[in-house]
């Protein structure tokens, strides 16, 4: 049997930073904090200031910021990582890939509820036999469903 393959998302971003709070909290997932490695990089001239900032008090890399499951959780170390990357241009058109939150019938309107407050919009609903999901978009208008 061959070993499954590794792989993260990754998603082009406007701010990374914040599109890395956004979905750690959409999906109970926690920021990487690359802290104490920029610092390390930083000191033996591998990086210089430029290539950082700070964000809530840690630093993190300018271009980009992932995001993974909790270490104490159930997925630690089996859910994908998402990584959000910088680009210079604005999202142009419909995504070619988008995620489908899984959380049920009975939990849909409390998590499209709770998605909202944290920035997103809801678009549409569909509640069809066979078929029911919201279309949302994230805070820099990526689409992505609630089922």
């Amino acid at each position: 049997m061959t070993n499954p393959i590794g792989f993260q998302v990754t998603v082009d971003a406007d701010d990374p930073h914040a599109q890395a709070r956004f979905w750690a909290a959409a999906l109970h997932y926690e920021v990487e904090d690359q802290d104490a490695f920029i610092r390390d990089l930083l000191d033996q001239g591998h990086v210089n200031e430029d290539d950082v900032l700070e964000v809530d008090g840690r630093l993190a890399f300018r271009i980009g910021a992932g995001i993974r499951p909790p270490a104490d959780s159930e997925t630690s170390g089996q859910g994908t990582r998402v990584l959000f990357m910088r680009v210079p241009e604005p999202k142009q058109s419909k995504n070619r890939v988008h995620l489908d939150l899984g959380v049920g019938r009975d939990r849909i309107d409390q998590e499209v509820e709770r998605l909202t407050r944290l920035g997103a919009t809801e678009l549409y609903r569909v509640d069809e036999p066979g078929a029911f999901h919201t279309t949302m978009q994230d805070p820099e208008g990526n689409e992505f469903c609630v089922q």
